[in-house]
């Protein structure tokens, strides 16, 4: 077997577009916009509904990664490292879930569900910062973002540098 499950390979690159996507728009967007903007409304509603569209996609992918049978892991020819590959896309998984559920916790505390998505006509908090998971979600922008960085480049390394065809894995095609 050489390649991943399609469907695996259908979420890895859909989750990819929609966490850069996420990403982008929280840290880009939404944190330069001020609460009192009629905008932020919108966006806060974009972006949580990307956020829990990608909770659940994240979880189903887990789902599928642990039901379907998967080429053997890519070999760089030293085991820590080997290893440290393997913990690397777990800590992603991880990552990704934890800054969905603190996303979901900011807006259970700040109680944006019937804001954003309810129409109760409240105005928005003045800031967030006074909110705890806020923190923790700034955290997780950060570390995700230089984890994303981090896979990005371990590809790039595999596919150009050591000419492994690492991308054909997660494509399509023959298994």
């Amino acid at each position: 077997m050489k390649r991943y499950h399609p469907v695996l390979v259908s979420l890895h690159w859909l989750l990819a577009f929609l966490v850069i996507g996420g990403l982008l728009a929280g840290g880009l967007g939404l944190a330069n916009t001020p609460n009192t903007d009629p905008f932020k409304l919108f966006s806060l509603k974009m972006h949580m509904s990307m956020g829990t569209l990608i909770l659940a996609l994240m979880v189903g992918r887990l789902l599928v990664r642990f039901l379907t049978k998967k080429p053997p892991h890519a070999d760089i020819g030293n085991a820590l490292l080997n290893k440290g590959a393997i913990a690397a896309h777990y800590v992603l998984y991880a990552v990704v879930i934890a800054m969905a559920a603190s996303g979901l916790a900011i807006a259970k505390e700040a109680g944006l569900f019937a804001i954003v998505f309810g129409g109760s006509g409240e105005a928005l908090p003045v800031d967030f910062s006074h909110i705890a998971p806020r923190a923790a979600h700034g955290v997780l922008a950060i570390v995700l973002s230089l984890t994303i960085i981090g896979h990005v480049l371990a590809a790039l390394y595999h596919q150009y540098i050591r000419n492994d065809s690492l991308f054909s894995r997660m494509w399509f095609g023959g298994r």
